[in-house]
């Protein structure tokens, strides 16, 4: 069994699940976070100094540690969803879905001809071990899972669609973009953006998948989780070293 199926099945089990982001870009960085016992990492390219090259050593880092790996590409593009692939990403989520024509499309960039439209290049790829992975291509999509992100009120008047898609394992809310989203810029915390995503994951629930959710603040985080959420993702990298040295500064800066 590979670690994406075990991830798979967490996802789908009884025990909630707990992850964090990784944005700084750093190997050195992920290392550390690897180890800390956290479900899951989220390596973000979207709002993170990002791109192909600098992922392969922070997935290289992480590898030898008993934590799953999620990276978040910036846009769904098959190309780039090709390239990450390829260079050993399992776990993809990928942000701003509103349709389940947009879920569908990036299920066939997951997989190979005739059920998707991945390209062929396994012999130069990290993710076959260079072609020594026996029966890679046949079984390369049974390694994977999708996350799709809804992160607007037309997403979420989709989500149920978007959730029935077949290959389409989990749905990530985001509750910054929604609040913008819902005329709220700034209040993640507003009652009607937590309302709208509580909703949101009993729909997902409901159809069997897994619903995930950002919250950084405990008590949403565990609002999030009760309400049914499989995970949720409580903090950052970056956050947590720029509140740590603000609190080491107003500790000893004190007049």
């Amino acid at each position: 069994m590979t670690r994406a199926d075990r991830w798979a099945d967490r996802l789908r089990g009884e025990i909630p699940l707990i992850g964090m982001w990784v944005v700084s870009g750093s190997a050195y960085a992920a290392e550390i976070c690897a180890g800390g016992g956290l479900d899951c990492l989220i390596i973000d390219c979207e709002h993170a100094p990002n791109n192909v090259p600098s992922l392969v050593p922070q997935l290289q880092a992480v590898a030898p540690y008993p934590v799953e790996t999620i990276v978040r590409p910036p846009t769904g593009d098959p190309v780039l969803i090709k390239q990450l692939l390829d260079i050993g990403v399992r776990n993809l989520m990928v942000p701003m879905v509103e349709s389940a024509e947009q879920a569908r499309a990036l299920v066939a960039a997951m997989r190979y001809p005739p059920e998707g439209i991945r390209g062929v290049g396994a012999a130069f790829a990290r993710a076959s071990r260079w072609g020594r992975v026996p029966g890679y291509l046949a079984g390369a999509a049974e390694e994977l899972t999708l996350t799709v992100q809804v992160e607007s009120r037309w997403g979420l008047d989709e989500v149920g669609a978007i959730a029935s898609v077949g290959g389409v394992d989990a749905v990530f809310f985001g509750p910054a973009d929604l609040a913008a989203s819902f005329g709220h810029l700034g209040e993640a915390e507003h009652p009607e953006v937590l309302s709208s995503i509580e909703q949101a994951i009993g729909t997902v629930a409901a159809l069997g998948k897994a619903a995930c959710v950002n919250a950084f603040a405990e008590p949403t985080a565990r609002r999030y989780l009760a309400a049914g959420a499989r995970l949720a993702v409580v903090g950052a990298d970056v956050t947590l070293l720029a509140r740590g040295s603000e609190e080491l500064a107003a500790r000893y800066r004190q007049p």
